[in-house]
């Protein structure tokens, strides 16, 4: 606001102090005037009798507003200031909030200060400004200098003995900061990433206390801190596959808030999420984020296995804008972070990175390998068998992994000419239906004998699934996608250890590989022998021919060789 403050007559109010609590006469005039009086009728009707000679209403109504703010600064509510230092324009739309707003106020705590608290919060501006010169920002930070060392404050160009003073004084009368602060500063060399399960947060992390948490009183969750607000949110999608990849993205989020921040989910900034934007592509330091696939209770475990590409960034950023958007719905936080927040490049229609393809080629090296599995490379019968039927019915099908496990002999049908399909209920709940040509058929017919199932369909129990789970001995249960993940990645690195030594840069490439490169392969190579860009999109289910486009760079490695026979090097 910019008009100078303007105080209180001391007969307003049920204190005798600036910050004192509005009493109910003024909350009264203020109400009236979000109901649309004027400010001289709201303050002629209940501060007529309390109104000193020459006070304006507006001045009045304009002093209640900023004693409230005081108090929110008192009480370190920076988003209940932000809402009630809102345009006189804008009242009416914030009236039901400031009322909610008030009623938190009144009954709000003193604040405590918390170790992941800013400095300036606690400290005078001169210290502040001090501490920051020299990257000291939290209570968390400043704690392990104090008092580690004999006139520790001569490190600190300009706090002085005063202002160091000052601040032993502050750390004295809060003595559980130290213990607090030894428990969460951040080890860069030592310190583990846990899966989010495994985390045991203070309140200052948890969110139970969060900078931008809704006022309990109007919230539509039973949630007591950010990681349960977040489960409701999961609990909302039905399919697996979904509920993984949001969980990973969400579970990278209050990792990094937690570890790199020192912030709840539920006080991150702006500044916050854009400084999140550049991690997802960097994640630093590497050693703490950046790891091979492990299991989720592996020591090794990491949230990433490299840096995301604009396209996964933008994803990325959707889910958690998603995410937040939901929360404020709920009335779980007031404000999402991650509002606008664009990320370059993204946008872009480019082919798939050639390197996520298998050539026919590398494909002919890995079949001859998967041949050879059980005596060769001491793969038990059974396992060989299903991964042999993996990578020809994912070659011919390009089924996601979340698709393949989950279908089951039910979901084949034969139609009127013939021809085999697949029914299945794909991403983002959409029905569709995939073809199944010769080499799926014939690779699911041998894999049914091998596990001693019926190949005639009308033996078939519906429920039997495609890919059995060998640790269940009957094959009636289906594997796990985190079990076919493992299992496949598997077979590539042993794939890529038969071939290092005659080529070291395919076997690098299968290291790297993921189920999801043979859905990449199948479309690349469907379109590289003939089939119609529409045909590929149709069996793909993407919604738009533009998705499919991107598997087209054969197409273009084609081009350029014959333009490069039709114009080659002229005669000298």
């Amino acid at each position: 606001m910019k008009n100078p403050p303007i105080s209180l007559s001391p007969e307003l109010g049920d204190g005798s102090g600036l910050d004192a609590f509005p009493g109910e006469a003024e909350l009264a005039a203020l109400r009236g005037w979000y109901a649309g009086l004027s400010s001289r009728k709201s303050v002629a009707h209940y501060l007529d009798t309390h109104k000193v000679s020459g006070q304006s209403s507006r001045g009045i109504i304009g002093g209640i507003r900023r004693q409230l703010i005081r108090i929110a600064r008192r009480l370190h509510r920076a988003d209940l200031v932000a809402l009630l230092d809102h345009p006189i324009g804008e009242r009416a739309q914030h009236a039901k909030a400031v009322a909610h707003a008030i009623d938190a106020l009144r009954t709000a705590p003193e604040p405590a200060p918390k170790i992941t608290d800013d400095v300036s919060l606690w400290l005078s501006a001169r210290s502040a400004n001090a501490l920051y010169a020299q990257d000291i920002k939290t209570l968390a930070q400043l704690t392990v200098r104090v008092p580690r060392r004999r006139r520790w404050w001569t490190m600190v160009p300009g706090l002085g003995a005063q202002g160091a003073r000052q601040i032993e004084v502050f750390f004295a009368a809060h003595p559980q900061l130290t213990d607090r602060a030894r428990e969460l500063m951040v080890n860069e060399t030592v310190q583990a990433v846990v899966p989010w399960e495994c985390l045991k947060l203070p309140e200052e992390l948890n969110g139970s206390r969060g900078t931008f948490r809704g006022p309990p009183s109007s919230c539509t969750l039973g949630a007591d801190n950010d990681y349960e607000a977040v489960q409701a949110w999961l609990a909302l999608h039905e399919s697996s596959a979904t509920k993984r990849a949001y969980r990973k993205e969400s579970e990278r989020l209050i990792l990094w808030a937690v570890v790199e921040r020192g912030r709840a989910l539920s006080s991150l900034t702006t500044e916050d999420a854009t400084a999140y934007r550049g991690f997802l592509r960097n994640p630093a330091p590497r050693s703490r984020w950046v790891g091979s696939p492990q299991t989720r209770f592996s020591p090794e475990w990491r949230p990433f296995s490299a840096g995301l590409s604009p396209r996964s960034t933008a994803y990325a950023l959707s889910v958690i804008g998603a995410m937040f958007r939901w929360l404020i719905e709920q009335r779980y936080v007031l404000a999402n972070p991650f509002s606008g927040i664009k990320v370059r490049g993204s946008n872009r229609s480019t082919p798939i990175e050639e390197g996520r393809v298998f050539s026919e080629g590398e494909w002919s090296i890995i079949r001859a390998v998967a041949n050879g599995l059980e005596w060769s490379y001491g793969w038990k019968l059974p396992a060989a068998q299903r991964l042999r039927f993996v990578l020809d019915f994912a070659y011919a099908t390009g089924l996601r992994s979340s698709e393949f496990v989950g279908a089951t002999l039910g979901q084949i049908e034969t139609d009127a000419q013939g021809d085999h399909w697949l029914k299945l209920v794909g991403k983002g709940s959409k029905a569709g239906k995939v073809a199944l040509p010769p080499l799926a058929r014939v690779a699911l017919d041998h894999y049914l004998m091998q596990r001693g199932v019926p190949t005639t369909p009308t033996m078939w129990k519906p429920s039997t699934p495609l890919i059995a789970d060998l640790q269940a001995g009957s094959g009636q249960n289906r594997i796990t996608s985190t079990r076919l993940w493992n299992v496949t990645k598997r077979f590539f690195v042993t794939t890529a250890n038969v071939i290092e030594a005659e080529s070291p840069k395919t076997a690098e490439k299968l290291r790297r590989a993921s189920p999801h490169w043979m859905r990449h392969t199948h479309a690349t190579h469907a379109l590289a022998r003939g089939a119609e860009l529409t045909t590929v999109r149709d069996n793909l289910r993407h919604a738009s021919v533009s998705t499919t486009s991107v598997y087209l760079h054969t197409d273009q490695a084609k081009r350029a060789r014959q333009m490069r026979d039709a114009f080659g090097t002229p005669n000298t």
